[in-house]
């Protein structure tokens, strides 16, 4: 008897269908290995833990709004060698997550802070940790919108909440009017609670410029530094060296054509 026209809705009604995505190969490599039920059984219940723990992953990954797949695999470490190699593959453990430290990258631009911030995410969201990527811009709209429509407190909680908070391109533009004020509140409700990425073209001894109110500018700060790991990136942009590339290429090519 064909035990397959009422299994496989059971196995819907039962939230499993996944299963029978490898079922037939399981059950093949069952009988020429001469598993017992239980073994065979444990292979199916392994292949749907797997399945599921890959559909969690991936809805991380699509919530934390990464602006491309940047991952260690493809950062060029021997690029620019004073890059702290260590440092930065330590912090690829993301102990700094359980220990609920900010991290601080700095460095001229094209330096590879935006794919190291983005690559430390895609690390949190493999462990499981719920992980959101903006920039700071985009981040202060999303409050100033709440406050339009008198949610702010729900978004401000939100994000307080999120396990990893990267926010990029910190200091590119002075805060505007209270945007240093949202600013403070979401990092004094996240301070030793959740750790926070930021990445900035600035000094760490600039960042206080962005402020508005220097005071309050001071607070932020101090709570952003302490405990905090700091990464300080120096050297070639990654972006002259893929300009110089294609003009080597397109040199190459016309010598050819010649």
């Amino acid at each position: 008897m064909n035990p397959m026209p009422s299994l496989e809705p059971a196995l819907k009604q039962l939230r499993l269908s996944g299963i029978l995505d490898s079922l037939e190969v399981r059950n093949k490599q069952a009988i020429e290995d001469g598993l017992s039920h239980v073994e065979f059984l444990a292979m199916l219940v392994q292949d749907e833990v797997a399945r599921r723990e890959q559909k969690k992953f991936s809805l991380r990954i699509r919530r934390a709004g990464f602006r491309s797949q940047k991952t260690f695999e493809g950062f060029d470490f021997g690029y620019n060698p004073s890059i702290n190699k260590s440092l930065i593959l330590d912090l690829a453990t993301c102990r700094f997550v359980e220990e609920k430290a900010s991290v601080l990258i700095v460095g001229p631009c094209g330096t590879g802070k935006s794919h190291i911030a983005q690559a430390l995410g895609h690390a949190g969201a493999r462990r499981g940790y719920e992980v959101l990527f903006t920039s700071v811009g985009k981040l202060l709209g999303m409050l100033q919108a709440a406050k339009a429509t008198n949610s702010y407190e729900r978004k401000l909680s939100t994000l307080a909440k999120t396990d990893l908070l990267i926010i990029d391109d910190f200091g590119l533009k002075p805060f505007k009017t209270s945007e240093d004020e949202d600013f403070h509140d979401l990092i004094a409700e996240r301070y030793e609670r959740c750790p926070t990425i930021i990445t900035s073209n600035l000094d760490f001894s600039e960042w206080g410029e962005a402020f508005n109110n220097k005071l309050l500018g001071a607070a932020t700060l101090d709570r952003l530094r302490h405990g905090a790991y700091k990464v300080v990136l120096e050297g070639r942009s990654f972006r002259s060296s893929r300009e110089e590339a294609m003009i080597k290429n397109c040199v190459a090519g016309a010598g050819e054509n010649n």
